[in-house]
C-alpha cells in the first residue's frame, strides 16, 4: 500500500512533468513562429530584391548564416500582377551543344550550354536571345563578399526584370551533394541561373561565378565559362562594386551590346 509521503511524492512528481512538458511545448511554439517570421522576412527580402535575409541563433551559427546571407536573387516573374507568360515551345535540338556569347564593354564573354543536361534552360535562353532580349542590357550587380558572381541578364537593370515566364531547375546535382550546412561549391567559371529563392523560379536573369562560391545546390548551373571569359569577369569582380558595398552595381559597367546562343 503506498503510504501518503509516497503519495505526495508522486503527486509531485507528476505535476514537475506536467510543467516541463508545458514548457516544452511552449518553447516548441515559439521556434515555429520564429520560423514562420523568419521565412516571410526572407521571402518578402528575396521579391524585394535584397541581399541579406533573417537569422539567428548562437554566435557560430550567426557567422555562418553570414557567411550565406547573400544569393543570387531575382525577382519572381511574372509579377503577381502581371498574367503568366508560357515558357517557349522546346525548339533545340537536345542532344546538341550550344554556345552562348555575350559581346560587352569589358570584352566577350562565352560558355558552352549542354542541352541533354539543361535542356529548358538553354532553349529558353535560345528563345530570347534570338529575339534579342538582352541586347542593350547591363550586368547590374556585383557580389564580393562570401560570394563572388556578378549577375546578369535583367532586362530591367535593377534585379526585379525577367521574361513574364518562369522555366524549371535543371541539373541540380551536378556540383555533388550538399554539405552538412547545405551548401556546395560552385567553381569559379560557373554560370547559372538567379532565382527568387523557390523552386523552379528561373526567368533571364543568370550569374557568372569567378571565384568559388558556396551556395544551396537550387541555382541551376548550365555552362562553364572558357579562360579568357573568366578573366574577364576576374576583372570586374577585382574593381569591385561602386561606393566599396560588397554588393552593389559594378565599379567597371558591363554592358551587353549583343547576346546569341548557336548549335556548335
Amino acid at each position: 500500500m503506498v503510504s501518503s509521503d509516497q503519495r505526495r511524492r508522486q503527486l509531485a512528481r507528476e505535476k514537475y512533468e506536467r510543467q516541463q512538458q508545458r514548457r516544452e511545448e511552449a518553447r516548441r511554439r515559439s521556434r515555429r513562429l520564429i520560423l514562420s517570421i523568419t521565412s516571410a522576412v526572407a521571402v518578402v527580402a528575396v521579391i524585394g530584391g535584397a541581399t541579406y535575409f533573417a537569422t539567428r541563433g548562437d554566435d557560430d551559427k550567426d557567422k555562418t548564416d553570414a557567411a550565406a546571407s547573400q544569393s543570387p536573387s531575382a525577382e519572381a516573374s511574372p509579377s503577381p500582377t502581371e498574367e503568366a507568360k508560357p515558357e517557349p515551345a522546346m525548339k533545340i535540338d537536345k542532344k546538341a551543344e550550344y554556345t552562348m556569347s555575350l559581346s560587352t564593354s569589358q570584352g566577350d564573354i562565352a560558355f558552352t550550354m549542354d542541352a541533354s543536361k539543361t535542356p529548358h534552360t538553354t532553349n529558353s535562353f535560345k528563345a530570347l536571345a534570338d529575339k534579342k532580349f538582352f541586347d542593350g542590357t547591363k550586368c547590374h550587380r556585383l557580389t564580393t563578399e562570401n560570394i563572388f558572381v556578378l549577375q546578369c541578364g535583367d532586362p530591367k537593370g535593377d534585379g526585379t526584370g525577367g521574361p513574364g515566364y518562369t522555366i524549371p531547375d535543371e541539373n541540380l546535382t551536378a556540383l555533388g551533394k550538399a554539405a552538412d550546412d547545405g551548401r556546395v561549391t560552385y567553381p569559379a567559371g560557373t554560370v547559372a541561373m538567379a532565382n527568387t529563392g523557390q523552386p523552379h523560379t528561373g526567368g533571364s536573369q543568370f550569374f557568372l561565378v569567378y571565384k568559388d562560391s558556396k551556395l544551396p545546390p537550387t541555382y541551376t548551373p548550365f555552362g562553364t565559362m572558357d579562360e579568357k571569359s573568366l578573366k574577364i569577369v576576374e576583372a570586374v569582380g577585382k574593381a569591385g562594386a561602386e561606393g566599396g558595398a560588397p554588393d552593389g552595381a559594378p565599379k567597371k559597367a558591363v554592358n551587353i551590346s549583343k547576346l546569341t546562343v548557336d548549335k556548335v
